[in-house]
């Protein structure tokens, strides 16, 4: 193996481009004649538009276009889907209500787009932008999910009566109310998973150019699927025929979920292009991002899990009241449904489980997949009930929890998934270690003698990731299969380029796909080019999520390597006069096995092409390309551990202590790999302790900016504990189980059951800010 390879902590290739400020997001383009948009916005939750007067705006300096959703509908423009038929346990499909680009008949949330302005420069746009006269006739508002389902609730679409979008179930209901009722012990908890907004660092944005000459468009979006984009926006959206659209996303400033959709402003600005003869780019502020980008979370659910004498769990039993916002966002239906009841088995032998999902309209910002997607909440309702069954029962929540392990594989569980590998006490015993789980008493007591309050608690998590095998998801109602694309073209001078249809926005794919071409050709990770983004340049591939890069889109590129290294040995092979079976690849040379005789990567290549002294029959080049479907998902799945002091004069919980024990499969790069963990879990700290999305009862948004909603800071973090055990996954060529998500879905449970233990409390509400943990000490002395 080369230094670059495999399991080699490379440092990033691309990061020398972020570092210098060179890298070239949507914002840095420009196309000659292009001007700038600004949207006018609803300021109301729920309002019927009675009228809208451009005239004012349509006559200020250096507008050029001022356009609304009639203009829109008028031409076509198709209305925003959500990808995934989910049915009601009655067999009726979901309630989709429409949703226009722009707003032409009635707003639904503060944020709801309803005028594009297009002008010379992102100044005058918004100054005529404020000078757009629009009329509403305000409405009734709901933004808790709960009280969305009352009679008393406004009806927020004409297609979702009772704002019920789908009522769905799934498990053995039966069995599990049998398992209960039997139970010798139940534990019984309401599990709120607080609403979060993703904040990437960079916010959306579009550029959208018509080229009148070729009738041709392009689209420079924020994206992390733009084949998908482009798809959607031709086939349902109406606004150009797939081969006439070009989606490129350039480098982008984050994801986590957010910008795998595809939002009102790509689909606007394209349209206005073309309606008024300009390229048209929008970059959003920071309180557009804030008020418009798909929230994450927000559920409310109730659990009863059910023990026998043993402490083994029998029977777990899960409502869930899902709010999906104000309409349904393009994954939002499979996050709360099979992104989430499907894991509620979590790493324990459950016999029988049932779950049933109520998803809600409410007049709120859109909720859809954000880092995780359904799996932190069913982690958090899962590891928050089992401590507390620990604490009830009187026994260490770290052995109820190994006592009710899986142990033998593959496991079928209760909720459709099926369990290929695993090794759940392994990351167990390696964080109680590292966490010294044994001498925490001790601490404890030293923390008292302070004055202060020390907990620890534990979450072991498991997620279904590499989403997903086409024809299974597609059984489920997933409007498109979930495979990857990849093409590798080794150049005439033995270079390679390895074009993927996943996509980078932060994972470090120029380095780890290019690690993976070393360890196959040991050709220097420089001589290879990830090229990704661009669907004029890639063939169509699916996009990155649900840490699907490294088990599907790697394992495309692995066996598009296949077929590389099969044709290259064979050029080889005649090349040196050998016996084809004999030549292997070491070191940047194909070589006859037990001699000294070789022939350089290069010159093999340069043989390719120059197609002079080719076997027979050998067509000219050395350019392959696979498509990969898995054939199950993976589960990466870990055990972390929290402890924290906290000052009860003051309420300020400090993490003093953050252990994170994962089985991601095998590992391309470590050091990656510990910045992905880092990442989620800083992500996951900022959900239990500091971020919580709050709408007032009218549907104003009250966090809307950083001074009201709070982003976790370096000093609010400890520094991590990390390690990894592997249990390869049987189910890709690459053993790969994924690692982008799993610190977000272990650490929020972690965190609040660190809280509780340190207050001798049951719950307590995330986020757990100073003020909430003052207030749950004070109510214990009471």
């Amino acid at each position: 193996m080369g230094i670059e390879g495999v399991g080699a902590r490379v440092a990033r290739k691309e990061d020398k481009r972020f570092i210098t400020g060179a890298g070239r997001y949507v914002d840095d383009m420009v196309v000659p004649g292009m001007k700038h948009a600004a949207f006018v916005r609803s300021p109301h939750a729920h309002a019927e538009i009675k009228k809208i007067d451009v005239k004012k705006a349509q006559a200020m300096p250096g507008v050029i276009g001022v356009l609304t959703g009639k203009e829109l509908k008028a031409d076509g423009i198709g209305n925003i889907i959500c990808g995934w038929m989910i049915h009601s346990k009655d067999g009726s499909p979901m309630k989709m209500g429409a949703w226009s680009p722009l707003a032409f008949d009635r707003v639904r949330y503060v944020g709801d787009a309803v005028v594009i302005v297009v002008a010379e420069t992102k100044g005058q746009a918004r100054d005529a932008a404020e000078a757009v006269d629009i009329t509403y006739g305000e409405l009734k508002a709901v933004v808790d999910a709960p009280k969305a389902l009352e009679r008393s609730a406004p009806q927020i679409h004409p297609e979702a009566d009772g704002n019920l979008i789908f009522d769905w179930e799934l498990g053995d209901s039966t069995a599990t109310n049998a398992a209960i009722k039997a139970a010798a012990h139940i534990t019984r908890m309401k599990i709120v998973n607080n609403r979060l907004v993703p904040n990437a660092i960079e916010p959306r944005a579009a550029l959208g150019y018509y080229d009148k000459a070729e009738d041709h468009y392009t689209c420079w979006t924020t994206s992390q699927n733009p084949h998908l984009a482009r798809l959607v926006m031709s086939a349902f959206y109406n606004v150009a025929p797939e081969n006439k659209l070009r989606v490129i996303a350039p480098d982008v400033g984050g994801g986590f979920g957010s910008k795998i959709y595809i939002y009102p402003e790509e689909i606007i600005c394209l349209w206005a292009s073309k309606k008024t003869g300009v390229p048209v780019k929008w970059v959003a502020d920071r309180t557009e991002s804030f008020l418009t980008d798909a929230h994450g979370r927000d559920h409310v659910s109730t659990v009863e899990m059910a023990f026998d004498q043993d402490n083994r769990i029998t029977g777990l039993k899960v409502d869930t009241i899902a709010n999906l916002g104000a309409y349904m966002s393009l994954f939002s239906s499979c996050v709360p449904t099979y992104l989430y009841a499907t894991l509620l088995s979590g790493q324990y032998d459950i016999p029988a489980i049932h779950a049933n999902v109520r998803a809600v309209y409410t007049n709120t910002a859109p909720v859809d997949a954000y880092r995780g997607a359904g799996r932190p909440e069913a982690t958090y309702l899962l590891e928050r009930t089992i401590e507390t069954a620990a604490r009830e029962l009187g026994v260490s929540p770290a052995e109820l929890r190994r006592k009710n392990f899986i142990t033998s594989f593959p496991h079928q569980t209760p909720v459709i998934m099926n369990y290929d590998a695993g090794d759940y006490a392994a990351s167990l015993d390696a964080a109680m270690a590292a966490a010294d789980y044994a001498g925490f008493a001790q601490r404890k007591a030293a923390a008292k003698a302070k004055g202060k309050l020390r907990g620890i608690g534990m979450s072991c998590y498991i997620e279904a990731c590499g989403l997903a095998p086409s024809a299974a998801v597609g059984s489920l109602g997933a409007g498109v299969g979930l495979w990857e694309s990849a093409e590798v073209r080794v150049n005439a001078a033995g270079t390679i380029e390895v074009l993927t249809g996943s996509h980078s926005h932060g994972q470090g794919h120029e380095t780890t796909f290019a690690q993976l071409v070393n360890q196959r050709f040991g050709v220097p990770i420089d001589s290879v080019s990830i090229v990704h983004g661009d669907t004029d340049k890639v063939q169509m591939g699916m996009g990155t999520y649900g840490s699907r890069s490294g088990a599907v889109g790697m394992s495309a590129v692995a066996k598009a390597l296949d077929k590389v290294e099969a044709k290259a040995k064979k050029i080889a092979a005649h090349l040196l006069e050998a016996d084809e079976g004999d030549i292997v690849i070491e070191d940047g040379a194909l070589k006859v096995t037990g001699t000294d005789r070789q022939v350089p990567w290069f010159q093999m290549a340069l043989a390719a092409y120059t197609a002079h002294n080719l076997p027979g029959g050998m067509e000219p080049g050395l350019k392959e390309t696979s498509f990969y479907d898995p054939s199950n998902f993976t589960f990466p799945a870990g055990c972390y551990v929290c402890e924290v002091e906290i000052d009860p004069e003051t309420g300020v919980t400090e993490i003093v202590q953050f252990v994170a024990a994962d089985d991601f499969g095998n590992i391309i790069n470590p050091m990656i790999v510990e910045g992905q963990v880092h990442g989620g879990v800083a992500q996951g700290i900022g959900q239990a302790l500091l971020e919580g999305t709050r709408y007032d009862a009218s549907g104003q948004l009250l966090t809307a900016s950083y001074m009201d909603y709070t982003m976790p800071r370096a000093d609010d973090l400890p520094s991590f504990k990390v390690s990894t055990s592997n249990t390869p996954c049987p189910g890709n060529p690459l053993g790969i189980k994924g690692c982008g998500e799993a610190g977000a879905i272990g650490s929020p449970p972690a965190v609040i059951n660190a809280i509780t233990d340190a207050i001798g409390i049951t719950d307590i509400a995330m986020p757990a800010s100073p003020s909430t943990v003052w207030a749950a000490i004070r109510a214990t002395k009471h």
